[in-house]
C-alpha cells in the first residue's frame, strides 16, 4: 500500500513539474522542485527570467497557483522564484535554448547552432562542455553528433559535479534529442593539481638539492 502511495505521489509531482514548464514556456524554466511544508506545498521554479515568469503584479503566478489548486488538488501551493544568474552554466537552459534554435532555424543549421552554443558556454568560463544531438541531422537516416570542448570527466566522483540535462526539439524532419553536460568553473575537481608559485619553489629547491647530490 505504501509503495502505491509513493508511486502515485511521484507521478503527481512529475505531472506538476511538466505542467509548470509547459505553462511558463520552454527556454524560460530550468528546473521545478516541490517541497512539502506544514502550511502547504512549496513549488520552487528555477528560471533565467523571473520578471517574465511572475508577470505584471504577479498575475501569471496568481493564475498558475489557482490552476494548480484545481487541476492537481493541492491544498495551499506557494510558488517561489529562484533566479539563475549564470544561464551559461545551467545545462537545462542551454539544452532548451538549442532546442528552440533548431525549431526556429531548422535542422540544416544544427552544426552552427551547436558550435555557437559551445563557444558561448566556454567563453563564459566553463571548464568543459559536451553537446550531443541525435535524430535526422541532416539526412533522412537518424544518427548522433557530438560537440565537445574543455575538460569533462565521465566517471568517478568528478562526474557527479557535472551538470546534465536533456530535452527534445520538434522540427519538420522529426524529433531531435539533445543532451548537454557542463562543468562550471566553481566546481571543485579533487584530482586537479594547481601549480602555484609555492609549489614551483618547492620543485626548484628539490631539483637544486638533487643536483648537489
Amino acid at each position: 500500500m505504501e509503495e502505491k502511495k509513493f508511486i502515485r505521489l511521484k507521478k503527481d509531482e512529475y505531472g506538476i513539474k511538466e505542467f509548470v514548464k509547459k505553462t511558463l514556456g520552454k527556454g524560460r524554466i530550468s528546473n521545478v522542485t516541490i517541497e512539502y511544508t506544514p502550511v502547504g506545498e512549496k513549488i520552487i521554479v528555477s528560471t533565467t527570467r523571473p520578471g517574465y515568469v511572475i508577470g505584471r503584479r504577479g498575475e501569471r503566478i496568481i493564475k498558475l497557483t489557482e490552476t494548480l489548486k484545481k487541476r492537481f488538488d493541492l491544498e495551499n501551493p506557494h510558488i517561489e522564484m529562484q533566479e539563475i544568474t549564470k544561464p551559461e552554466f545551467d545545462a537545462q537552459s542551454i539544452a532548451d535554448s538549442l532546442a528552440l534554435g533548431l525549431e526556429r532555424f531548422g535542422n540544416l543549421r544544427f552544426k552552427s547552432l551547436a558550435y555557437n552554443m559551445l563557444k558561448r558556454v566556454m567563453n563564459a568560463g566553463a571548464l568543459g562542455v559536451e553537446i550531443r544531438l541525435s535524430g535526422r541531422l541532416p539526412s533522412e537516416r537518424s544518427r548522433s553528433w557530438r560537440f565537445a570542448q574543455g575538460y569533462l570527466k565521465k566517471t568517478g566522483d568528478t562526474a557527479k559535479i557535472v551538470g546534465k540535462a536533456q530535452t527534445v526539439s520538434l522540427t519538420k524532419p522529426g524529433i531531435t534529442g539533445i543532451k548537454v553536460s557542463i562543468l562550471a568553473p566553481d566546481k571543485k575537481i579533487h584530482d586537479n593539481i594547481e601549480i602555484d608559485e609555492e609549489l614551483k619553489s618547492k620543485i626548484n629547491r628539490s631539483i637544486i638539492e638533487e643536483d648537489k647530490k
